[in-house]
């Protein structure tokens, strides 16, 4: 008996660790399809947002750039900017669209399907040429009608900020500054990098580049009538600079020379002149008091 009763011992204890290997630890058992309720809060926000006007004015969209929402009374009337442009939410009072390098839209990056015209990859912006290789030349585009515009010699158009900037900032494929210019910076030691060094345009005289610490060409020029002085590293008369004395025959004439490096002397106003400044007039009604000795 007591044999048996021992038997039925470990089998109870053996039906007690079965049943607690079957039971996660934590006690709670995750279900197989949980309900998705932070999907459903996030479609409930969207909704509010949309379906109702926290104050009457100009909204920008949450996703889209250039889509916005105008409150009034209550009631939302959805727009889109012209294509091209992105709503600028600076005010609520204000509807506006701006060009896309005046705002930020990294929060919200999506914009409409672009309507393309010749040389406009949009309607209305600034862009690109379509040559690469002419780095210096952007449309500018309005309704789909396009104007060239060239910049000033030197500096490339910037696909990030719209205007003309040095080819370093620009930082556009193909139109670096070795390409723009033709020109590397000697090598110099860092020391003297610093000092941003001066070298004299090879083609031209009137012209130099300046090396950003010393690697980075930027051109820039002397007046005119004046050349770059590659020993004294500055700009001075051009008939002073002896590879550059005839820089300018054919396009100024000596006496035209001579005014540029002797302008006139402003003549001095004679002493006692009479002013041009008209009498102070007494007003209506008010009469001028005379001391009488």
């Amino acid at each position: 008996m007591a044999f048996k009763s021992s038997i039925g011992v470990i089998f109870l204890a053996c039906l007690v660790v079965l049943a607690s290997s079957a039971v996660p630890k934590n006690g709670k058992r995750k279900p197989v399809n949980p309900p998705a309720r932070a999907a459903a809060d996030d479609a409930e926000r969207d909704a509010e947002i949309t379906n109702s006007c926290p104050d009457d004015g100009f909204f920008a969209d949450a996703e889209q750039c250039d889509k916005y929402y105008e409150c009034r009374d209550g009631k939302i009337i959805e727009k889109l900017c012209p294509d091209g442009m992105v709503f600028n939410d600076y005010s609520p009072d204000e509807e506006k669209c701006d060009l896309p390098f005046n705002i930020d839209c990294s929060q919200r990056p999506k914009l409409q399907t672009p309507i393309p015209a010749q040389h406009c990859p949009r309607q209305n912006g600034y862009f690109s040429h379509s040559d690469p290789k002419e780095c210096g030349k952007f449309y500018y585009c309005v309704d789909g009608k396009f104007n060239m515009i060239t910049c000033p010699d030197g500096l490339v158009y910037n696909d990030k900020s719209g205007i003309c900037t040095w080819p370093d900032e620009a930082k556009k494929k193909g139109c670096g500054a070795s390409d723009v210019f033709q020109f590397d910076c000697p090598l110099v030691n860092e020391t003297f990098g610093l000092t941003h060094p001066r070298y004299a345009d090879p083609e031209d005289c009137q012209f130099f580049y300046v090396c950003i610490n010393g690697n980075t060409p930027r051109r820039s020029g002397c007046k005119l009538g004046q050349a770059f002085d590659d020993v004294i590293k500055k700009c001075e008369w051009a008939r002073k600079v002896p590879e550059c004395a005839d820089w300018y025959k054919g396009q100024l004439t000596d006496s035209e020379l001579d005014a540029l490096e002797n302008p006139p002397t402003p003549k001095p106003k004679p002493a006692g002149s009479p002013s041009r400044r008209k009498p102070m007039r007494p007003g209506k009604g008010k009469q001028i008091e005379v001391d009488e000795e």
